[in-house]
């Protein structure tokens, strides 16, 4: 008799367990959240289990060396730079959908309205900022539009689109404010602190080239 009593209080204490598990469970969902656990990678470091994780890579530039340039020129150039990129950039795109277009085109008609509407994009969009810059800032500009066109200096670029005269008269002007519309872009010798702010600027803004 008292084995079947001990029998009947096993089956009932086992019956309360069961049916008090999902209450707790339940409670400690609504206290906790059904995702109170996340299981995540580990390592075990003298006897301890740790959380392991792997962070994303950063990029480190150290501070830039002047290549004997004094910091006022060096600021003079990174200024230039930050605000002549944009235009160089708009610049390289329009010359470089000009060639694109009228590249194997014998209709020198077609040719002639095609650069003279991408000339008045430009002239609309660009006018006003561009007589705000200064002849240093015009020199820069002129090397990054080289840079932005694969090579092209800015002479060529006017030769080419609007015909020698024309090509040689901004030439003339450009020698008259200490410039030069053949100058080359050297980004691994002369150029190479231009090269270093530009790549800054397409870092710092996302351009891309």
């Amino acid at each position: 008799m008292r084995a079947f009593c001990n029998h009947i209080t096993l089956f009932v204490a086992l019956g309360l367990l069961m049916s008090l598990a999902p209450t707790r469970s339940t409670q400690a969902q609504s206290r906790y959240g059904v995702n109170d656990t996340i299981i995540t990678p580990a390592v075990v470091y003298e006897g301890d289990t740790i959380e392991a994780q792997t962070l994303p890579g950063i990029y480190v530039w150290g501070k830039y060396r002047y290549l004997g340039s004094s910091r006022r020129q060096w600021d003079r150039l990174r200024n230039a730079v930050y605000i002549t990129y944009p235009y160089a950039v708009r610049a390289g795109i329009v010359f470089n959908d000009i060639e694109r277009h009228i590249s194997g085109s014998k209709d020198k008609r077609y040719i002639t309205r095609y650069i003279n509407s991408q000339e008045k994009t430009l002239r609309k969009e660009f006018a006003d900022p561009l007589m705000n810059l200064s002849v240093y800032q015009g020199k820069v500009l002129m090397k990054l539009i080289n840079r932005q066109t694969g090579g092209t200096n800015c002479y060529d670029i006017l030769k080419e689109f609007k015909g020698g005269f024309s090509a040689r008269f901004w030439q003339t002007v450009a020698f008259l404010f200490g410039s030069d519309l053949k100058q080359p872009y050297d980004p691994k010798g002369q150029d190479a602190q231009m090269e270093s702010i530009v790549r800054e600027v397409q870092r710092m803004y996302g351009y891309s080239g």
